[in-house]
C-alpha cells in the first residue's frame, strides 16, 4: 500500500505542472491588462527590416498618443494620434501624412499598448513560440523572455504572423511582424520607463516648412 500511496503522489506531482501551467491566450491576455495600468511610457527604440536598421526615442502616452524621435536617421519624426500619422523627414526635406489603419506596418509600435494587445487578441490567434517558460531573448543571451506567436485569423490584417517578446517585467521586449508582401519588420524596446506623466506636449508636433506635402503616400485608406 505504501508502493502505491507513493506512485500516486509521483504520478500527481509530475502532472500538477501540466495542469498549472498558464494557457498563451491566459498569459497575453494577463500582459495586455498590465499593460492597461501603464498610462505612457518611453523607450529607446531599434527598428531593423532585413539589413536597414533605425534608431529612435519613443514616447506613448494611453490610449494612442505616439511620437519617435530618430537619431539615425537624424532628425527624422513620427508622430501619430492612431488615427492620423505625420512623418517628417528632412534629408528629403518632405513631410508624409497618413490615415492609418491598425493593421498597417506604420502601426506596429503602437501594438505595445493596451489598446493594441486587445486588437491582436481579437484578430489573431495566440500560441507560446517555444513554451510558458522564460527563455533567452537570442541565442546565448543572459536577458530572458516569454515568446509568443500571433497567426492571423483573416488575410485582411497587415501582417500574417507576428512574434512578441515579453520581459520578466511583464512589458514587451520585441515586436516581430512577418507582412503579407513578406517583409520582416523588428522593433525592439529597450530602457523601458512606465508612468513619468509625459506631458501632452510632447505629441504637438508641427512640421517645419518644407517644400512638399504627401498625403496618404502608404495606401489608400478607403482601400481595405
Amino acid at each position: 500500500m505504501k508502493r502505491i500511496f507513493l506512485s500516486v503522489c509521483m504520478i500527481g506531482c509530475s502532472l500538477l505542472p501540466v495542469f498549472s501551467q498558464e494557457t498563451a491566450d491566459s498569459y497575453f491576455s494577463r500582459i495586455s491588462d498590465y499593460y492597461g495600468t501603464v498610462k505612457d511610457y518611453e523607450a529607446d527604440l531599434i527598428i531593423t527590416r532585413g539589413s536597414e536598421i533605425q534608431k529612435a526615442h519613443i514616447s506613448y502616452k494611453s490610449p494612442n498618443l505616439l511620437r519617435l524621435d530618430f537619431s539615425d536617421p537624424d532628425g527624422q519624426v513620427l508622430c501619430t494620434d492612431g488615427k492620423e500619422l505625420e512623418l517628417f523627414i528632412p534629408r528629403l526635406g518632405v513631410s508624409f501624412t497618413q490615415e492609418l489603419k491598425y493593421h498597417d506596418e506604420s502601426t506596429l509600435a503602437a501594438m505595445a499598448s493596451n489598446q493594441g494587445l486587445t486588437l491582436l487578441m481579437r484578430n489573431y490567434g495566440i500560441a507560446y513560440l517555444e513554451g510558458p517558460s522564460y527563455v533567452p531573448l537570442d541565442p546565448g543571451s543572459n536577458e530572458k523572455v516569454i515568446k509568443l506567436k500571433l497567426d492571423w485569423r483573416s488575410a485582411n490584417e497587415g501582417f500574417r504572423k507576428i512574434e512578441i517578446a515579453v520581459g520578466q517585467n511583464n512589458l514587451i521586449r520585441r515586436i516581430i511582424g512577418y507582412s503579407t508582401t513578406g517583409t520582416v519588420l523588428q522593433f525592439d524596446f529597450l530602457n523601458i520607463v512606465i508612468n513619468r506623466n509625459i506631458p501632452m506636449t510632447r505629441f504637438d508636433y508641427e512640421v517645419p516648412p518644407v517644400g512638399n506635402s504627401i498625403v496618404n503616400f502608404l495606401f489608400d485608406p478607403e482601400d481595405n
